[in-house]
């Protein structure tokens, strides 16, 4: 095990301290261990993560996302791929058109499955419905990672994801350090995502959880798929209902729709906004003070840590079975000093659906 994690103090995890995830050699990644696995509230502890060299064969692997809508799965994409080409394994990534589309994923994974997939990485559409598919592939001994979004079947073999509960909670506490308890009331709407997703309800319980004693006021929550069009609407929405609003808090998704939104209603110096997770739209916005904050989860290193995942269980080889990029806040402030490398993929990128 110790080829696999070395341990590392948490001092240590600081921005820009993991080695360009775009690169060849992207490791070793500052991560923290689940243990026991599969309990977003076990203790953790932080190491770094060291992947194989090589497989020893052309293992292959079937990927299966909820969307490539947005960048954010556009990055896990690229991780994933990349990963493959690097170990010397063959992915075959197929996604599902979006959070609706629960029926459409499951057929798609077991035609993966029939067509000769080892193993199988699942960024899950709904944290439970997905169970007896995951059940059905354990019983054939194919290997199921739970990649980003989180399945609450105990039949799973890894998770290679964060604590979207964290995520909420880092989000809600940039806001309550902003406006703490005994402050002006600052009104918040919030757009976790969509309704059901394992990922979004936790995002949500962190979020409200964060901001509790605060000064934060909560007016509205509002679900929705992370479409931008669906996303942007809500925004209307909202404005049109709390004139008086503060913070717009949600979705990357979110946090892109409502610059241009706030721009063309004059709205830009009175309604801040804060997204929960990263995406280039939300770096540019960062950037540019567009946007004040968002926490980042190295989205692109996730998606190589779950091919790494499945290929060190294929080979019978040590492997952690729940492991996530450790957190932190992008800020205004400390921005210049974001690899993004570790989170974003590189401009121009399209998607991959397969690796030979």
């Amino acid at each position: 095990m110790k080829s696999l994690l070395m341990a590392m103090t948490a001092s240590a995890v600081v921005l820009g301290t993991a080695g360009g995830a775009a690169a060849e050699n992207w490791y070793p990644y500052s991560v923290e261990v689940w243990d026991p696995p599969f309990n977003m509230e076990s203790p953790r502890s932080s190491a770094d993560y060291v992947p194989l060299e090589k497989a020893s064969k052309a293992w292959e692997i079937c990927i299966s996302f909820p969307h490539m809508k947005d960048a954010y799965w556009l990055a896990v994409d690229y991780g994933a791929t990349e990963e493959a080409k690097r170990l010397g394994v063959k992915a075959n990534v197929v996604e599902a058109g979006g959070y609706t589309e629960l029926n459409t994923q499951i057929s798609q994974i077991e035609d993966c499955v029939s067509a000769g997939a080892d193993a199988v990485i699942i960024g899950a559409i709904s944290y439970d419905g997905l169970n007896n598919v995951v059940t059905e592939l354990a019983e054939k001994d194919i290997p199921v990672i739970d990649v980003i979004n989180g399945i609450s079947s105990d039949k799973i073999a890894a998770k290679s994801l964060v604590s979207f509960g964290e995520m909420g909670a880092k989000a809600g506490a940039f806001l309550a350090e902003l406006h703490p308890e005994g402050g002006d009331a600052a009104r918040v709407a919030w757009f976790p995502g969509p309704a059901g997703a394992g990922w979004v309800e936790a995002g949500n319980t962190g979020f409200q959880k964060a901001i509790e004693g605060s000064a934060v006021e909560l007016v509205d929550t509002k679900y929705g798929d992370t479409g931008k069009e669906a996303q942007a609407k809500l925004v209307e929405d909202t404005l049109e209902a709390y004139p008086d609003l503060d913070y717009i808090v949600g979705t990357a998704v979110t946090a892109e729709a409502a610059v241009p939104i706030l721009r063309a209603r004059g709205l830009t110096d009175q309604v801040k906004i804060v997204s929960y997770y990263y995406t280039p739209g939300v770096d540019q916005g960062i950037s540019r003070g567009q946007i004040l904050a968002a926490p980042t989860d190295s989205t692109v290193v996730q998606g190589r840590i779950a091919v790494d995942q499945a290929v060190r269980i294929l080979e019978g080889k040590d492997y952690q079975k729940h492991v996530g990029p450790a957190l932190y806040v992008v800020t205004q402030e400390n921005h210049g000093d974001f690899d993004s490398a570790s989170t974003l993929a590189p401009g121009g990128f399209r998607p991959v659906f397969s690796v030979e």
